[in-house]
């Protein structure tokens, strides 16, 4: 198909593309336990109805056992020709502080050229590019396409081995067209070129089996809540490198970001100091990163004058592509009860774990999609790393020895992704 051909037919069809991308970002689709399971299989089905009318004629749910499903469905190319898996998932992250949304997180709404919602970025635009960019061939696509669309990327790897080595014939593949990655900018047209591994430690402290008096007992007892922030404070030196040893860094070689980028691109109070050594690109791409996502004492409203029996607190771990995630979950894990102040009782559990990966950008599938990218933009393709993880793209590399791997998606630094306000530039 040429060129005009094609920007023509993806230009007729964007009313398509955002009426189905609304319809998705509609629908609450968070698995992690306690949301309602059904909302996230509703996604799953509309997801099967839009890809069936873009051509998936075999578009089906592929149930997981004990999880959420996924979609699966293929397009017959020309013999021989190489076989593309194109990948995005239809779950989505919690939106618990609804009330900070300048519109409601499940009501997708048009503002200044950007469609709002929870999952508009991350990922259900992956879903609706698949299917606009089908569309767009009208069947002639001449490879043979795959598709996997997954139920669980945000909130667990745990069925991951079932969907992809256990399935593994639905995906068999020569390149996977991950669309779940973004832009350096708004309208710069990026190619991902790794994502870090990802892990977690649930660590708990108990000092007293009850809470006591603060007036009786406290000075000689220590609370729960001061041991584990004194446990915490010792995952990073002072000028905030992460302190655990054994795990694996190099020097970021490829597309860097400056200082100013980085924090405009946050939203970082200007007072605020960056942590660790290094460029930006190293900190965020080929270095561990260690952060605290969420931590468990009395809330402030609930405060009484009581010494703090319990406290708990899950400790993020992101890792350089390269370092195995599982035997750094298990370095963090065992920091966390030797450094253990006063003898206090201290539990750590390594959570699921994500490996890493690096895309050869020299592979002739990633040269071909850059030199498209070129073309369709009108400018220079970057190839940059990202900081985040797919858990997929390490599974697919394993269960598939030579699979090229390409990531891109929609999302820029505008996109806020996990975040309120999360967009998409339409």
């Amino acid at each position: 198909m040429e060129t005009d051909a094609l920007r023509s037919a993806i230009h007729d069809d964007q009313p398509r593309v955002l009426d189905e991308l609304s319809r998705l970002v509609e629908i609450p689709s968070v698995g992690y336990p306690g949301y309602e399971p059904d909302n996230v299989r509703a996604s799953a089905e509309l997801t099967t109805a839009i890809l069936r009318e873009a051509g998936v004629r075999d578009a089906r749910l592929l149930e997981l056992d004990g999880g959420h499903p996924a979609v699966v469905g293929h397009v017959p190319g020309r013999e021989g020709a190489p076989t593309v898996l194109l990948y995005a998932h239809h779950d989505v992250q919690p939106a618990a502080d609804a009330d900070a949304w300048a519109t409601p997180p499940f009501e997708p709404t048009v503002r200044d050229g950007r469609l709002h919602g929870r999952g508009s970025a991350d990922d259900k635009s992956g879903i609706v590019i698949h299917a606009a960019a089908l569309r767009a061939l009208g069947g002639s696509t001449g490879c043979t396409i795959k598709i996997l669309v997954e139920g669980e990327e945000e909130c667990t790897t745990e069925h991951l081995p079932q969907l992809v080595q256990g399935h593994a014939e639905l995906h068999r593949a020569d390149v996977a067209v991950i669309g779940d990655g973004g832009n350096h900018r708004t309208g710069v047209p990026t190619l991902g070129t790794s994502v870090r591994g990802a892990t977690n430690v649930v660590v708990r402290v108990d000092v007293l089996p009850s809470a006591k008096h603060s007036g009786s007992f406290g000075g000689p007892l220590p609370d729960a809540a001061l041991a584990l922030a004194r446990i915490i404070a010792t995952l990073h030196d002072e000028d905030g490198s992460v302190t655990l040893p054994g795990l694996h860094s190099f020097t970021w070689e490829g597309t860097q970001l400056s200082e100013e980028e980085f924090r405009e691109g946050s939203g970082v109070f200007p007072e605020i100091g960056l942590l660790g050594s290094g460029t930006i690109a190293d900190r965020t791409l080929s270095q561990p990163a260690v952060n605290v996502l969420a931590f468990e004492a009395p809330r402030v409203d609930e405060a009484a004058n009581q010494i703090v029996p319990t406290a708990r607190a899950v400790i993020g771990l992101r890792v350089a592509p390269g370092d195995d995630p599982e035997r750094a979950g298990r370095i963090l894990a065992d920091h966390l009860v030797a450094v253990a102040p006063w003898g206090v009782r201290v539990t750590a559990e390594p959570g699921p774990s994500g490996a890493g990966y690096l895309v050869d950008p020299a592979a002739p599938a990633a040269r071909a999609a850059k030199s498209a990218m070129e073309a369709a933009f009108g400018r220079e393709a970057l190839e940059m790393g990202s900081g985040g993880s797919v858990p997929l793209v390490p599974m697919l590399a394993e269960t598939f020895p030579g699979i090229d791997v390409l990531i891109w998606g929609a999302s820029d630094e505008r996109s806020n992704t996990h975040s309120v306000n999360e967009s998409v530039d339409l």
